[in-house]
C-alpha cells in the first residue's frame, strides 16, 4: 500500500437517505477516481441496483463492499472527525471551511493522531488509526439540522450564488479531489514518501472560517480522540445532570442539546479527558440521588 493510500484509507464517505440508486454508483466512481474506497449508505430510499453498478463504471468493487446501515449514528459511531457538506447556514453554526481547508484539516488530523509513515512505507499505531467521515445529504434538501449537528466542520463549495447546488455525486467528486490533491502535495512525486513532516507539524493550528469564527485544530494528542458514539453518550449524561441540577427545563430543552454538541466538538476530547469528565459527571449524579 502506498503512503497516499494510508492517508486516504482512513476516510469514509457517508451518503444519507439517497433517493436515486444511480447517484450512489456515480459517487462510488468519483471516490475511486480520487483514491477512496470506504462508502457507507444510510437508509437509502431505494436499494443499490443495476443502475448503481452501471454508473459506477470501474468502481463496482466499492459497491460490492458498501456498508448499508439504518441510522447516521450507526454509520459514524466510531468516527473521530466528522465533516458534512452543506450549502446553507444553520441555526447553530459549525465552523465552515471550503474543500481546500477541509483537506488540510483531514490530513493534519490523520498525521497527528493515527498515521506514522516511514520511508519504507510501513505504518505504526494501526489500531489507533482515525476514522474520518464526510457526510452528504439528500438530493433535494441535503442534511437536516440534527444531522449537521453531528459534524465538527461544515464544508461549503464555492459556487454560483444564484444556484450553489451540486448533484450529490458531483459534490463528492469536488471535495474528494481536493483531498487527493492535498495528500499528493504532501508526498514526493517520485516515490510517494513524506518529504516534509516538519512542514505538516508547523502548519497553522487555527482556521479562520467564513462565518467569522476561529476554530482551533488540535495538533498534539497523547491518547486517541474520543469517538462520536462516546461523545454522544457524554452529551446525554451532561443534559441529564443539568436537568437534575434544575439548570435545564425537562419539558423544553430548546437548543441546549445542539449547544452541548458544539461545545464538545470544539474541545475535541481525547480518551483520557473523556474519562475525567465522565468521572466528574458520575460522581455528581450519585451525590444528587
Amino acid at each position: 500500500m502506498s503512503i497516499n493510500q494510508l492517508y486516504l484509507s482512513n476516510i469514509q464517505i457517508v451518503m444519507v437517505n439517497t433517493t436515486l440508486p444511480a447517484n450512489i454508483g456515480s459517487a462510488a466512481r468519483a471516490m475511486h477516481t480520487m483514491g477512496l474506497s470506504k462508502l457507507t449508505v444510510v437508509n437509502p430510499k431505494l436499494p443499490i441496483d443495476d443502475s448503481s453498478y452501471s454508473h459506477a463504471a470501474g468502481a463496482t468493487h466499492i459497491l460490492d463492499a458498501v456498508n448499508v446501515v439504518d441510522s447516521l449514528d450507526e454509520a459514524i459511531a466510531n468516527s473521530q472527525l466528522i465533516l458534512a457538506a452543506s450549502s446553507r447556514s444553520r441555526t447553530i453554526p459549525r465552523p465552515v471551511v471550503n474543500p481546500a481547508t477541509a483537506a488540510k484539516v483531514i490530513c493534519q488530523f490523520i498525521d497527528k493522531l493515527g498515521l506514522d509513515t516511514s520511508f519504507d512505507g510501513t505504518k505504526t499505531n494501526k489500531d489507533e488509526a482515525p476514522i474520518i467521515s464526510i457526510l452528504f445529504g439528500r438530493e433535494d434538501r441535503g442534511l437536516t439540522n440534527d444531522e449537521l449537528a453531528s459534524a465538527d466542520y461544515h464544508i461549503q463549495i464555492d459556487a454560483n450564488p444564484a444556484y450553489p447546488v451540486l448533484n450529490v455525486a458531483s459534490a463528492v467528486q469536488v471535495i474528494t479531489s481536493f483531498i487527493y490533491s492535498h495528500v499528493d502535495d504532501l508526498l514526493d512525486d517520485n516515490n510517494k514518501q513524506v518529504i516534509n513532516k516538519q512542514a505538516i507539524t508547523e502548519t497553522q493550528d487555527c482556521t479562520n472560517t467564513n462565518d467569522g469564527l476561529i476554530h482551533y485544530i488540535r495538533q498534539d494528542w497523547d491518547t486517541p480522540a474520543a469517538s462520536h458514539q462516546q461523545i454522544e453518550q457524554l452529551n446525554s449524561r451532561l443534559i441529564e445532570l443539568m436537568q437534575k441540577l434544575e439548570l435545564a427545563d425537562n419539558d423544553n430543552l430548546g437548543l441546549l442539546p445542539q449547544r452541548i454538541k458544539r461545545l464538545n466538538s470544539r474541545i475535541q476530547l481525547d480518551q483520557k479527558e473523556l474519562q475525567m469528565i465522565n468521572a466528574v459527571v458520575g460522581k455528581l449524579t450519585k451525590l444528587l440521588k
